[in-house]
Formats: structure tokens, C-alpha cells, sequence
């Protein structure tokens, strides 16, 4: 059974499946890891997506890192 974006627990450990979506789910994950200031944009979307193995971790981790001191 594929990992529902829509419903299903995100925690840092969860997986990026080749069928990840940016979902509320989603976001709601990401504010609550990086903050009020978090937002999706169209670089960070394709970095999601380059087929590169990684978690919401390393997503939460990316993120961070590109904002830091922002």
C-alpha cells in the first residue's frame, strides 16, 4: 500500500516517494519543523523531487539550510 500524503502520520523518518505531493499534511508538518517563515518554491520543489533518495528529514534539514539567517 503506497503512503497517503493526504492523511497518513509524517514523521522526520518518513520517506520521499516517488508519489509525494505537497499536500496541507505536508505543510502543515513543515511549519510545525521549520517554522512561520516556511514556504514551498519552485527550486525547492525540484530538489524534493530529484529522485534522490532522502526522509522529511532531510527535506526539514534542506530547507533550513537554504534559510538559514534569512
Amino acid at each position: 500500500m503506497d503512503f497517503n500524503w493526504h492523511s497518513d502520520p509524517i514523521t522526520r523518518s518518513t520517506p520521499v516517494t516517488p508519489r509525494y505531493k505537497n499536500t496541507q499534511n505536508v505543510r502543515r508538518f513543515m511549519l510545525e519543523h521549520c517554522g512561520p517563515g516556511f514556504r514551498f518554491d519552485r527550486p525547492f520543489m525540484a530538489w524534493i523531487r530529484n529522485e534522490q533518495p532522502k526522509t522529511l528529514g532531510d527535506v526539514v534539514d534542506e530547507w533550513q539550510r537554504r534559510h538559514k539567517g534569512a
